[in-house]
């Protein structure tokens, strides 16, 4: 026998409009980097990365 909760049975969803989309600015960046570093050697990626991350004053994990 199972069991409807009443209050389940009548309950509606309420979809909130985003303000902030993180999936959607994710693969806006990935597509963006990937762009800018499909031809590169690796040690063009390798030298691509430390300036980036010079330029943004980001430190590594661990770091």
């Amino acid at each position: 026998m199972m069991l409807i909760c009443k209050d389940l049975v009548n309950y509606e969803t309420t979809k909130k409009e985003k303000q902030f989309d993180a999936v959607k600015m994710m693969r806006e960046i990935r597509n963006k980097i990937s762009s800018e570093t499909q031809n590169m050697t690796f040690d063009e990626l390798k030298t691509y990365i430390k300036q980036k991350l010079a330029d943004n004053k980001t430190k590594l994990v661990g770091q």
